[in-house]
C-alpha cells in the first residue's frame, strides 16, 4: 500500500463521501491511488481549483459534515484559496489535501515549487502540515479532519509528490512515533448558574426585548421560538442565519443589516435589550446604539464572544443547550405592545416588499424576478445566492419556510459562490431542488464554465433541478450604486459594464437547458417552467440596473446624493433618479406605485 493509497482509506474511514478536485502532476500518485480505490471517495471533477473549493463549502454547509477538496502543487493550491478563506471566514469545516514537488527538488527554485507551509498559514492557521514521511499518517489526516470538525474550519494537508508514492509504513509503538484513533466527540462547554442568572436578571428587566440569530442557533429553533415568546421579543436573522428561522413566524423581522429589512432596523432601533445567539454579525451601526441597550450573547466559540457590542454578559455554550438552561429563569412578559409593534412593522416589510416588486422597469425589475419566486419555492428548496446586488433581493424578497436552506459567502462577500454552492448540496442532498441566483457578473466569472460541472453530473442526481437565475443588468451593479451613494462619483463604464452575454443559449449547448426572459409577463411561467425541468436551468433574466439596492436606512440625503451622482455623468441619469425616487416612496407611502 502506497502513502496515496493510505490517504484514501483514510477518508473513506473518516466517511468522507466526495472529494472536489482538480487533477495535475503534483497529485498523481493520488490520482493512481484514486483508480486503484474504484474513485471512493468520489473525485468530483469542477472546472476550476477555486469552484472546487467553493463546492466543498457549498457541500458542508447544506450538509453538516467537513468538505473535502484537493489541488495540485504550486497554481492549484494558490486557486484553492479564495474558497478555503470563504470557508474559515463563514466558520465552516473543510479540509484541503495539495501536492508538492518532490522533497529533492525543494529550495531548487524548481518549477511550481511554492512554499505552501508559509501560504497556507493564514487560511488553516489551525492546522496545516507537510506530510514527509509515511509515518506522520494517520495522524496528521485524522488531526486535519477532527480540527476542522470541531473547531468549523479550514485545515491543509501538503503532500509532496515523492512521498504520495512511498510504500505506507504506520506509526510504530516507539519513541517520537505519534499513533492516532478515529472519530469526533460532540461536546460542547455549559455556562454557569451564575452567568445564566445574569443574562436571565437583564433579559427579565427588558420591556423591549430584540434577538439576533445567526448560523450559530439553526439547531436552535424550538429553543429559539420560547425565549421570543416568553420575552414578547422580535427575531432578527444576520444573513447567514437566514434559515434558521421561519420568515412565516409573525415576529421574525427578516434580515439586519446594509442587506437587511427596514422592520430589523426599526426594531434595532427602538429595543432596549439585546439577545444575540450563534451569530457574528459585524456591523454594529446597526444593532442598538451603544447604551441604549442592555445585551446578553451565546456563542459556541469563545473567542467569538465580547465582539460587535458592548454585552453584560457572555455565555459560552451551545445555542440549544444554553437556552434550554435559561428558560426556567425567565419570567414571561404580559405587555404585549412591543410583541404587537414589530409584527406590524414585520407585516408593513413584506407589504413594501411587494410594491416594489411592482415597480415598472426596464425591461423588468429584479425585485419582482426574486420576489416572484418567493411562492414558488418548493418546500424542500436549497437556495444560494451570489454576492452583489443579487444578495439584496434574496436578503429582502424570499422568505424561508420550515425545511428551506440557504446560504451565500457572508463573511468574505467574494463574488463567484453562487453556482458552485448549488452544486456541492446537490452532491449532499440529491433529492432536493437547488437554486442560485447569481449576477451577470458572477456568472461570467466562473459560473458560466461551473455549468459544465453540472452538466457533466446532474444524472446521477435522482431530482435533476437545478436552477441558475441570472440577473443580467450588463452592469456590476452592488459596485455601481456604491460608488453613486458612498463617493458621489457617477458610475466609470469602463469598469462597470459588462458585454450582453445570452446566458441561456450557452446552457444549451453544453445539453441543459434554458430561456431568455424580456418582459415581466413572462418571470412566473419561466421560473415554473425551470422548477418543472428535467435537468439544470438556467433563466437569464433581462433586468434594469437603476433599480437600486437601497438599505433600510437610507435617508433622503443619501437617495439625493445618489440622483447627484448620476446626473454627473450617468448616461442613464434620468431612469437611474426615477428609480431610485420610486424605489423609496414605497416605504412611506402606500398604494403609491411610485407615482
Amino acid at each position: 500500500m502506497k502513502v496515496s493509497d493510505y490517504v484514501l482509506e483514510r477518508l473513506r474511514d473518516w466517511q468522507v463521501e466526495y472529494v472536489f478536485a482538480y487533477p495535475g502532476d503534483g497529485i498523481n500518485g493520488l490520482l493512481a491511488a484514486w483508480g486503484r480505490a474504484e474513485d471512493r471517495p468520489r473525485f468530483v471533477q469542477a472546472r476550476h481549483e477555486e469552484m472546487a473549493a467553493f463546492e466543498a463549502v457549498g457541500y458542508a454547509k447544506f450538509s453538516g459534515r467537513t468538505g473535502v477538496c484537493a489541488a495540485t502543487s504550486g497554481p492549484g493550491a494558490i486557486h484553492l484559496l479564495n474558497g478555503l478563506y470563504d470557508a474559515k471566514l463563514d466558520h465552516v469545516p473543510v479540509v484541503a489535501i495539495v501536492g508538492q514537488t518532490d522533497r529533492s527538488a525543494m529550495g531548487g527554485s524548481y518549477q511550481q515549487e511554492v512554499d505552501l507551509a508559509s501560504l497556507y498559514k493564514d487560511v488553516a492557521s489551525e492546522f496545516c502540515e507537510v506530510v514527509t514521511v509515511p509515518a506522520q499518517l494517520p495522524n496528521v489526516l485524522d488531526r486535519a479532519m477532527r480540527i476542522a470538525a470541531t473547531r468549523r474550519t479550514v485545515t491543509a494537508l501538503i503532500i509532496p509528490a515523492d512521498v504520495q508514492e512511498l510504500d505506507y509504513e504506520p506509526p510504530a509503538h516507539a519513541f517520537k512515533q505519534v499513533p492516532s484513533s478515529l472519530g469526533v466527540p460532540h461536546y460542547a462547554p455549559i455556562p454557569t448558574d451564575a452567568e445564566l442568572a445574569k443574562a436571565a436578571e437583564i433579559l427579565n428587566a427588558g420591556e423591549r426585548v430584540a434577538m439576533l440569530v445567526g448560523q450559530g442557533a439553526r439547531h436552535a429553533r424550538p429553543e429559539v421560538e420560547q425565549v421570543a415568546d416568553l420575552l414578547g421579543a422580535g427575531v432578527a436573522k444576520a444573513l447567514l442565519g437566514k434559515d434558521a428561522l421561519p420568515d412565516t413566524l409573525p415576529y421574525v423581522t427578516g434580515s439586519i443589516g446594509l442587506l437587511g429589512t427596514r422592520a430589523s432596523y426599526e426594531m434595532m432601533r427602538d429595543c432596549d435589550t439585546l439577545l444575540v445567539v450563534g451569530s457574528s454579525f459585524p456591523y454594529s451601526q446597526f444593532l442598538p446604539d451603544f447604551e441604549q441597550a442592555r445585551a446578553v450573547q451565546i456563542d459556541l466559540d469563545p473567542s467569538m464572544v465580547g465582539l460587535r457590542y458592548p454585552f453584560e454578559v457572555n455565555l459560552v455554550g451551545d445555542a440549544a443547550e444554553a437556552l434550554r438552561r435559561l428558560v426556567p429563569l425567565l419570567e414571561s412578559k404580559p405587555d404585549g405592545a412591543w410583541r404587537k409593534t414589530v409584527e406590524d412593522n414585520a407585516a408593513r416589510w413584506w407589504e413594501v416588499m411587494q410594491r416594489r416588486a411592482e415597480v415598472s422597469a426596464d425591461p423588468v425589475n429584479p425585485e419582482y424576478v426574486v420576489h416572484s419566486l418567493d411562492a414558488l419555492l418548493p418546500d424542500d428548496a436549497i437556495v444560494a445566492a451570489d454576492s452583489g446586488s443579487a444578495a439584496n433581493w434574496y436578503a429582502r424578497h424570499l422568505r424561508f419556510r420550515d425545511g428551506m436552506r440557504g446560504s451565500l459567502s457572508g463573511t468574505l462577500a467574494t463574488m463567484g459562490p453562487g453556482v458552485p454552492y448549488v452544486i456541492g448540496a446537490k452532491f449532499a442532498h440529491p433529492r432536493r431542488p437547488a437554486i442560485a441566483i447569481v449576477g451577470d457578473g458572477a456568472m461570467q466569472m466562473n459560473g458560466l464554465a461551473e455549468l459544465i460541472t453540472a452538466a457533466k453530473y446532474y444524472r446521477e442526481w435522482s431530482d435533476p433541478r437545478l436552477v441558475v437565475a441570472v440577473l443580467n443588468n450588463r452592469d456590476l451593479n452592488q459596485v455601481t450604486w456604491e460608488m453613486r451613494a458612498m463617493q458621489g462619483a457617477p458610475q466609470f463604464e469602463p469598469s462597470q459594464s459588462l458585454p450582453d452575454v445570452p446566458y441561456a443559449d450557452i446552457a444549451r449547448t453544453f445539453g441543459l437547458d434554458g430561456v431568455r426572459v424580456e418582459r415581466p409577463e413572462d418571470v412566473g411561467p419561466a421560473w415554473s417552467r425551470a422548477l418543472a425541468a428535467d435537468r439544470p436551468f438556467v433563466i437569464d433574466f433581462r433586468t434594469d440596473p437603476a433599480v437600486p439596492p437601497i438599505p433600510p436606512h437610507a435617508t433622503w440625503d443619501q437617495i439625493k446624493a445618489a440622483a447627484l451622482s448620476v446626473l454627473k455623468g450617468d448616461s442613464d441619469s434620468a431612469s437611474v433618479v426615477r428609480q431610485g425616487v420610486k424605489s423609496k416612496v414605497q416605504e412611506f407611502l402606500p398604494g403609491s406605485g411610485g407615482s
